[in-house]
């Protein structure tokens, strides 16, 4: 089974910073969206952050001018400052890769901002 594996979790005071990576195979070939989601208890998982093979990025407009997602072939990186209390949560990691194209998740991290 493909796994994903994620790094960088951890507790953190309120306007602190975390660095999240994530690590695909090297040797899939061809990964394209990579991406980071979030699900705080009691609530949906939501998106975070994605980057395409092109290094096209999208934020949630929670993550806008605070986090910043990049890419190193099959390794994503999500750098996160001024984190909030709000931002607590287990954070995925997904990639998508295949003919059909499939989703894969890395097995989450948890991250736990303190006020």
């Amino acid at each position: 089974q493909v796994q994903l594996v994620e790094s960088g979790g951890g507790l953190v005071q309120a306007g602190g910073s975390l660095r999240l990576s994530c690590a695909a195979p090297g040797s899939i070939f061809g990964v394209n969206d990579m991406g980071w989601y979030r699900q705080a208890p009691g609530k949906q998982r939501e998106l975070v952050a994605t980057i395409s093979s092109g290094g096209n990025t999208n934020y949630a407009d929670s993550a806008k001018g605070r986090f910043t997602i990049t890419r190193n072939k099959n390794t994503v990186y999500l750098q996160m400052n001024s984190l909030k209390p709000d931002d607590t949560a287990v954070y995925y990691c997904k990639a998508v890769w295949g003919i059909p194209r499939k989703d894969y998740w890395g097995q989450g991290t948890q991250v736990t901002v303190s006020s």
